[in-house]
């Protein structure tokens, strides 16, 4: 969580910066010949070795404990794999006034792609929302996603969605789905290496995505797919990212509220229901799309870093909103309450001062999460 706060002076995440200058590279210096090929290698072993930690970190015992909140859950799935690709489709009617076919495919891949996990865990937590819930649907949406991602890819994209094809759903398969379960199956021997070296693994992660954009980007600089998209073309994307991305927060914000659940579980399911993982999204969209992953990609590298932009100025208000103040002097009044609960029985029975002493310790021990 701590590396989503990056500087104020800095409104950009860095790592998007990092991204950023990996498009760069690719413009300035694509791999080209056999370099090529040795990208294309290793940008597929990436992917393998990425899906097969996604399946080694996650802890099925958490998973299946966080079932019992199912009908939030089942919300953040709805809003995720429903809501966002029916809203893609209807964005059709765009094509050619806004957008060209090939970024309209890539906008529609993005909303096909499954919800993020770390921002939607931070994010809520800094809005001070349900962070376990935020936790178990941000895994269940990424365990769902590697599955029916490529499925509703195949439906919606078709033979024009970049050369997707039965061929294309069999690679989906042997490339993120069978690491993923061989992680999964060797998870009681290597979780708990994978948990004490999170950071360095994170940055194989991080790395793994890189080297997936570069080899993208640089096969689309090869062959000439840049000069397809003009400054204008961009610009609508943009004002029809902006406008998705306004729609699904005020559907998940309002949405949830009709269904009656609770801030804490409101604010779990606006930012784990509104937010699309570049994470998954790249290694799924440079098997799916091949020599066209580029343009795929772009959409959803634009809406990750709109999306975390709009999301954390939207959690630091919701932290200073009348209703979690309201919920901070209920919190309080329990905790008051709880220590006169505890000191009442040593008062009336007239103890001794020595005990009474002891007992006004307790109290003083109880108002120290309060002072924290």
């Amino acid at each position: 969580m701590t590396r989503l706060r990056w500087p104020s002076w800095m409104p950009v995440d860095p790592y998007i910066v990092l991204l950023i200058g990996t498009v760069g590279l690719a413009a300035l210096l694509p791999a080209r010949g056999p370099a090529a090929d040795v990208a294309s290698g290793a940008s597929t072993a990436a992917i393998g070795f990425l899906f097969f930690l996604y399946g080694a970190r996650l802890s099925t015992r958490e998973a299946l404990d966080g079932l019992k909140h199912w009908r939030l859950h089942a919300t953040v799935l709805a809003c995720t794999f429903v809501v966002f690709p029916l809203l893609g489709i209807a964005a059709r009617g765009l094509v050619p006034v806004l957008l060209d076919q090939p970024l309209y495919q890539g906008l529609l891949f993005l909303t096909l792609v499954p919800s993020t996990i770390q921002s939607s865990i931070a994010f809520t937590s800094i809005a001070r929302g349900n962070v376990p819930a935020a936790i178990c649907a941000g895994s269940f949406s990424s365990l769902v996603g590697i599955v029916l991602t490529p499925l509703l890819a195949a439906v919606l994209l078709g033979s024009g969605g970049g050369g997707f094809s039965a061929h294309s759903l069999v690679t989906i398969v042997l490339q993120l789905l069978v690491p993923f379960v061989a992680g999964q199956l060797l998870r009681p021997w290597i979780g708990g290496f994978v948990a004490r070296h999170k950071k360095v693994l994170g940055l194989v992660d991080r790395g793994s995505i890189l080297l997936v954009v570069y080899t993208a980007f640089s096969e689309g600089m090869v062959r000439g797919i840049w000069h397809q998209v003009s400054a204008a073309r961009l610009g609508g994307l943009l004002a029809v990212e902006a406008v998705l991305l306004a729609v699904m927060l005020a559907l998940t914000w309002y949405g949830a509220k009709a269904l009656r659940f609770g801030r804490a579980d409101r604010i779990a399911i606006q930012f784990a229901g509104s937010k699309k993982s570049l994470a998954s999204g790249l290694p799924m969209a440079s098997v799916l799309f091949g020599v066209h992953a580029s343009l795929a990609v772009l959409p959803l590298m634009l809406f990750h870093q709109m999306q975390l932009m709009v999301c954390a100025v939207i959690a630091k208000r919701r932290a200073r909103d009348p209703e979690a103040r309201d919920e901070r002097d209920e919190r309080d009044e329990r905790d008051e309450r709880g220590e006169r609960a505890v000191s009442a029985p040593a008062t009336e029975s007239g103890a001794s001062a020595g005990p009474v002493g002891s007992v006004g310790s307790v109290g003083s021990v109880g108002t120290g999460p309060r002072s924290r």
